[in-house]
């Protein structure tokens, strides 16, 4: 075998030092042929053009049909990505028409509610921010109202979208408002639609986490949070903002307020209500009036009997 390999390298060797030669000698043939410069030799070449390159359109034709093969495969990629992204857009239309069904069934019931007295514990103050204080350790910033304006410590305020934080400190002229994103904020939330309770707690990022979750499983990322009202600190039903899943794989929220721009912001009326000391009283009266006794006058039988005998009569 050993021979059979070393004959067929003596035949193969040559035979390609030939090819090479010759290729090296035709393409110096075709410099010398373009570099010449002679009338001759320039008719020589332009009938040798004439000659050859039309002769090529057969060797075009795959080339072509490749490239409008390439072509069409992109608009069909094109015209895939745009079905893609119009199934996505009818996903989340589907998800609007849903939450506008529901808006609906609740605005019937509320107009069918029209006669009850509503509270008025949405009225609100608006102030400008004057300051922002915030830093890595604390989130705040400072309003230009205060106790002159009725301003009362822990009232929510909100930037016109969504909660933003509560009043905490409160002067003659200004007040400090305390951010969600703040590591001391903890405020009671429910997510939407699942109706979950949850405890949002800041922890100076710009989404802050969800704790104390009693089934994480029926939440998912872009449902609804709202504010709660437990607690009476702040109203229910104000946005907060949405789920999102973080980084670290724990559930926080992405706040509905922008706290990139914070010029005005609304501070929140909380009426306190009247505390019930004594549910008892609400049915029936603490003290039960004392009835006057009726006289029994000698002779005349008494009340009792004489009722009975009316009724037997």
């Amino acid at each position: 075998m050993a021979k059979d390999r070393g004959s067929s390298d003596q035949y193969v060797r040559p035979l390609r030092r030939i090819l090479v030669g010759g290729l090296v000698l035709f393409l110096f043939a075709v410099f010398l042929l373009w570099r010449i410069d002679s009338p001759r030799v320039e008719r020589f070449r332009a009938a040798l053009v004439d000659q050859i390159v039309p002769s090529f359109d057969w060797a075009l034709v795959p080339v072509t049909k490749v490239a409008d093969m390439v072509e069409g495969f992109q608009s069909y990629t094109r015209i895939y990505e745009q079905n893609q992204e119009l199934r996505r857009e009818l996903q989340q239309m589907k998800a609007w028409k849903e939450a506008a069904l529901q808006l609906e069934q609740k605005n019937a019931k509320l107009l069918d509610l029209n006669n009850v007295r509503l509270d008025p514990k949405y009225t609100f103050v608006t102030g400008v921010v004057l300051a922002d204080s915030g830093s890595p350790f604390r989130q705040s910033v400072l309003l230009n109202i205060g106790e002159r304006d009725g301003i009362v410590d822990g009232w929510a305020t909100m930037d016109g979208i969504g909660l933003l934080g509560r009043i905490s400190g409160v002067g003659k002229n200004t007040s400090r408002v305390i951010l969600l994103t703040d590591s001391n904020s903890r405020i009671p939330v429910s997510i939407q639609p699942s109706g979950q309770k949850a405890l949002l707690s800041g922890d100076n990022t710009a989404a802050p986490p969800i704790e104390f979750l009693e089934s994480p499983e029926v939440v998912r990322p872009g449902d609804r949070v709202v504010s709660s009202g437990d607690g009476g600190v702040f109203p229910s039903g104000i946005l907060v903002g949405q789920v999102a899943m973080g980084t670290d794989r724990r559930l926080r929220v992405r706040l509905a307020a922008d706290y990139g721009r914070l010029e005005f912001l609304r501070v929140i009326r909380s009426h306190s209500s009247e505390r019930i000391t004594d549910p008892g009283a609400l049915l029936t009266p603490s003290t039960l009036p004392i009835l006057p006794t009726v006289p029994i006058l000698p002779g005349l039988p008494a009340p009792g009997p004489r009722i009975e005998e009316a009724a037997d009569g």
